[in-house]
């Protein structure tokens, strides 16, 4: 018998965590951590909270990039887990049809009942790709519009309709595929016209910046493309199961009915790697148009039993929880809460979102004496500002929050999607206080400044 044990292992090696990442994984990842204050030690988590070893507890406000949609643990799921796990299920066999897969894609259609299949792979990118090998083959063209600043993923074809030059740089040549601008339905038009585009992927809220599309132009855009024989993917990888206050985001839009549409991320539980790409029967079956062609698309670990049952105990706790309408009511507290304080601080200039996806934008400053420090940010590296509200909301109150993209002046806020008043209390009164020092335009934030003005000189 085996002697490992985790346990131990974890008891023995866990304190070598920065190490062991700095010397056999990404060794900027520990840098940067360390630099910005983040090297925390966690020893454990629980819904919307993590513990450190001294038992302070830290507000969760990222989520694991929208991952953790339930929190952590939810007892839910994690028993969910343990019954698949005692099943001793004969899964992954490749020739047989286990039950879970089919289950779990008749729960998800339920949502968006104009679609009728479902591809199971393990990943928001794997999801994307499926949309985008199914899309060029059910069309027979070869282009995929995408919007600017979008983010779709990181894999060679996601990352072809991926809208920041910063992660594309040095991978090309990629895709054929083509850059619009978000709401732009002249430009839109004109590329169709061109008669060779698949299909046009959004995001019905833009991660990078939490931008949503304009009133009416999901709409109107799906016209367009089905009027030129092209689809609409929708990429709710990270807006879809809630996380805008509807179970997908495009359905803030009547009338939009996309052809395929990506989910990964909270459909994990937080547990098992999953994607999904749902679609419309005539795709699935141009795609599987043979018993030849029956594995032309597949996925190793697609459809595992693990991921199955995490993803329908995820559906399950989502309707016995009501959690699209927590998310919904929450998330409209926490914004309008948030938006109310833009006459207050003349750094805020603007909040916005939907549902528990809220992007907090910076600006430039009216008054003079504010002015010379944030041109002083901004002449090293555009989204040091808002750096310097993240730090402290970790540093002082014990808030962990992100930066919602490269060179963005926004704080991008995904908590889990149970959280509650409480919650919003505690992040309004640290985001207030961080404020506060912020125009005081003195003191330790600018202070820190002045170090993220050193590290972005120096190249760090």
């Amino acid at each position: 018998m085996t002697g490992f044990d985790l346990t131990k292992l974890l008891a023995e090696r866990g304190a070598e965590r920065y190490d062991l990442h700095a010397k056999y994984i990404n060794h900027q990842l520990p840098r940067m951590l360390h630099t910005i204050g983040f090297d925390k030690v966690y020893e454990r988590a629980e819904g919307a909270y993590f513990w450190d070893a001294d038992g302070q507890d830290y507000l969760d406000m990222l989520a694991g990039f929208g991952v953790m949609g339930l929190g952590r643990h939810h007892p839910v799921v994690r028993q969910a887990l343990h019954d698949v796990l005692d099943a001793r299920l004969a899964d992954l066999t490749r020739f047989d049809c286990q039950p879970l897969p089919g289950l779990l894609a008749e729960k998800l259609l339920t949502h968006t009942p104009h679609l009728d299949r479902v591809f199971f792979g393990n990943s928001g990118t794997e999801a994307v790709e499926t949309a985008l090998k199914f899309a060029r083959y059910a069309t027979g063209r070869p282009r995929v519009l995408y919007c600017a600043h979008a983010f779709h993923g990181l894999t060679t074809g996601s990352l072809s309709v991926n809208g920041e030059n910063g992660f594309r740089d040095g991978f090309a040549p990629l895709l054929p595929d083509t850059a619009v601008e978000l709401g732009d339905l002249a430009a839109l038009e004109h590329e169709l016209r061109r008669g060779d585009v698949a299909a046009l992927i959004i995001e019905p809220i833009q991660g990078k910046g939490v931008h949503p599309t304009p009133p009416g132009y999901l709409r109107a855009a799906q016209e367009l493309l089905h009027r030129h024989k092209a689809l609409l993917i929708a990429d709710e990888v990270q807006t879809g199961l809630g996380r805008t206050g509807d179970f997908f985001a495009y359905q803030h839009e009547e009338g939009v009915e996309p052809d395929l549409v990506c989910v990964a991320k909270a459909l994990s539980g937080g547990y098992v790697p999953v994607g999904a790409t749902l679609g419309k029967d005539w795709i699935f079956k141009k795609v599987y148009s043979s018993m030849d062609r029956v594995l032309v698309h597949s996925a190793s670990f697609g459809s595992n039993a693990q991921a199955m049952a995490a993803g329908l105990a995820v559906l399950a706790v989502m309707e016995d929880e009501e959690i699209v309408a927590n998310a919904r009511h929450t998330g409209d507290l926490l914004r309008t809460r948030l938006a109310a304080l833009t006459d207050r601080y003349e750094l805020l200039h603007d909040v916005r979102g939907r549902g528990l996806m809220i992007g907090i934008e910076f600006g430039r400053p009216r008054s003079l004496r504010l002015r010379g420090h944030w041109t002083m940010l901004q002449a090293a590296r555009k989204g040091l500002f808002a750096q310097m509200v993240v730090v402290p909301l970790l540093q002082r109150h014990r808030i962990l929050t992100q930066v919602s993209g490269d060179h963005l002046e926004v704080i991008k806020l995904i908590p889990p999607l149970t959280i509650g008043e409480k919650e919003v209390n505690r992040f309004v009164d640290a985001f207030t206080e961080v404020m506060d020092d912020a125009h005081r335009g003195g003191g330790l934030m600018w202070d820190f400044g002045r170090t993220l003005v050193k590290q972005a000189l120096q190249g760090g």
